[in-house]
Parts: structure tokens; C-alpha cells; sequence
């Protein structure tokens, strides 16, 4: 069997971003499907989604296939797909942990000029954005906060180097910056 359409399975059928060594789980030892062959197909299956509706994109946790950006309006019109709102707060929070992390809670309400609502970092831990990733040699050790490899796949990042740069973003304002997120 072709290994490209094997992947293709695979990948359509998963739920989250499968890795090189996931996929390569997939194929016993006895078949001799190397890890290059895998890598090979893979590259011949983002050729042929090209023409595609769908696309194979690498993010941090692995491979995935998606609908391409220009067919979400029409996969939206459906009732149960909206996509998720976010506050011009949590929007604000997000993007200072991303760019600036790692950063604790009092250096993101230094930034912002206000207070940020603990409901807007509980929700961050809870849809695995963000996490704690040490303390800050400060009195009371105040958390530094920093981003997930789940951030990275939910925004199709391979890395935090993929992010545009903050001069690309300040002309931006909220709303397009939410549609460039939910579109990536």
C-alpha cells in the first residue's frame, strides 16, 4: 500500500498533531517503512493537498491536516462551528506572554496599565496556552508565565519564531489580530 495515502488516513482521523515518531508507530518494524520514507511521503502528501480544500501543516507537536484558510467562512456557516471570541484583555494578556516570556502577572498589568482579571490567566492555564514555567527571584517568588507547545499548534506555529514580529502587529488592531490568529 502506498504509504502518502496511508499518512493521509492517519492524519484525517486524528485529533490532535501527530509527530514523526507517532506516525512512524503506525507501520510495524516487518514493513521496513523507514522513518526518510516517512518524511518522503509526507512531502509528497502536502503536494497533493495543494489542490486540495485541506492542507498538511507542521506545528510544534507534529503533522495534522486542516481545512485551508480560505474555506473557513464556508465550514463556519454551520451552527455547531463558531469560532471562539476573545476579549480585547485576553487578546492583550496573550500576546505579552507570547512575545515577552517568560513574564509574571505584575509585569503584563505594568504593560497594559491595568489589572489583569484572574479569569483571563485561569482560562489561559485551561485551554493549556499558557503555563507556569518558573518563579522570579522577587519577594512573594511571583510566577513567569510562558506558552505552550499546545499554543504553538492551536496558532499553527512550529516555534515562537514564527510569530509575527511586534512592529508587524502594532498597526493591527484587535479584531484583525483575532482573525489573523483564528485564520493561521
Amino acid at each position: 500500500m502506498d504509504v502518502m495515502i496511508i499518512l493521509q488516513a492517519i492524519l484525517l482521523t486524528a485529533d490532535k498533531p501527530l509527530s514523526l515518531d507517532q506516525l512512524e508507530g503506525y507501520f510495524p518494524p516487518e514493513e521496513g517503512i523507514s522513518r526518510s520514507a516517512i518524511r518522503s511521503a509526507l512531502q509528497s502528501l502536502a503536494v497533493a493537498c495543494e489542490s486540495q480544500s485541506f492542507e498538511l501543516k507542521e506545528t510544534a507537536s507534529g503533522f495534522r491536516l486542516q481545512t485551508r484558510a480560505e474555506f473557513q467562512a464556508w465550514v463556519q456557516r454551520h451552527d455547531d462551528i463558531r469560532p471562539q471570541k476573545y476579549s480585547r484583555a485576553f487578546l492583550e494578556t496573550l500576546a505579552l506572554i507570547a512575545w515577552r516570556q517568560p513574564i509574571t502577572r505584575a509585569e503584563i498589568e505594568e504593560v497594559r496599565g491595568v489589572a489583569v482579571n484572574a479569569n483571563v490567566i485561569k482560562t489561559l492555564l485551561e485551554r493549556d496556552w499558557v503555563r507556569v514555567i518558573g518563579h522570579k527571584e522577587l519577594p512573594g517568588r511571583p510566577e513567569m508565565l510562558g506558552t505552550t507547545r499546545h499554543f504553538l499548534d492551536y496558532f499553527n506555529l512550529k516555534s515562537l519564531d514564527e510569530l509575527p514580529s511586534l512592529v508587524d502587529i502594532q498597526s493591527m488592531d484587535v479584531e484583525k489580530l483575532q482573525l489573523t490568529l483564528l485564520d493561521s
